[in-house]
């Protein structure tokens, strides 16, 4: 498991001090747990990266992030881990999601980041992976924002799911409504793709 503790103070400094360098505004509440999802959305550019590692060491959350098992190969495999990173098989034959949830359970302490579009490109639906994590482990939800717009990166809300998946939508699309990545026409919708019913 890769070392989820807060950066050391002079981390922290120079980490705010450079979000504002480049035009940033930082906002956190803090963590209202040990254990949570953070949501991050929307996610149109490759620029949301170092925001969000900025961010991350700036207000000392100790949140970590999932990344395909390619990307932790090689020499940029510690530094991956050192980020944050956590690698993910996607060919597993439990799921993603399954693995993660008994993550959870076997963790005491747990907030892991994820951008539910999945892509910087524009998707029709959300992988809803951090939604089924939130509600199979019943931890809260912190949604997350790199809105450039404002030039605001934050965490300043954090909500329980119902598992009423309209109602729970409609709380993301109310929060998310101001708040624009760097190419708004590649913003992906807030909906979950329609699950088939069984035969």
């Amino acid at each position: 498991m890769p070392d989820a503790r807060p950066a050391p103070g002079w981390t922290r400094r120079a980490s705010l001090a450079l979000l504002r360098l480049f035009g940033w505004r930082s906002v956190f509440a803090p963590l209202p747990g040990p254990k949570g999802v953070l949501m991050v959305y929307p996610h149109t550019s490759n620029w949301d990266f170092p925001v969000g590692v900025l961010f991350r060491y700036g207000v000392g959350v100790g949140a970590q992030w999932m990344g395909k098992k390619s990307l932790f190969r090689g020499l940029m495999g510690p530094v991956m881990r050192l980020l944050g990173g956590i690698p993910i098989d996607r060919s597993s034959p439990q799921g993603v999601t399954a693995s993660m949830v008994e993550l959870y359970r076997r963790s005491d302490a747990l907030w892991i980041a994820i951008t539910p579009e999945g892509t910087r490109s524009r998707v029709e639906y959300l992988k809803s992976g951090f939604y089924r994590i939130a509600v199979a482990t019943d931890v809260p939800c912190g949604l997350g924002f790199i809105d450039y717009g404002t030039r605001t990166v934050g965490i300043d809300t954090y909500v329980r799911f119902t598992g009423d998946e309209q109602r729970d939508l409609a709380t993301l699309r109310a929060f998310y409504a101001d708040k624009h990545g760097r190419h708004r026409g590649l913003e992906g919708r807030i909906a979950f793709q329609p699950r088939r019913e069984s035969q």
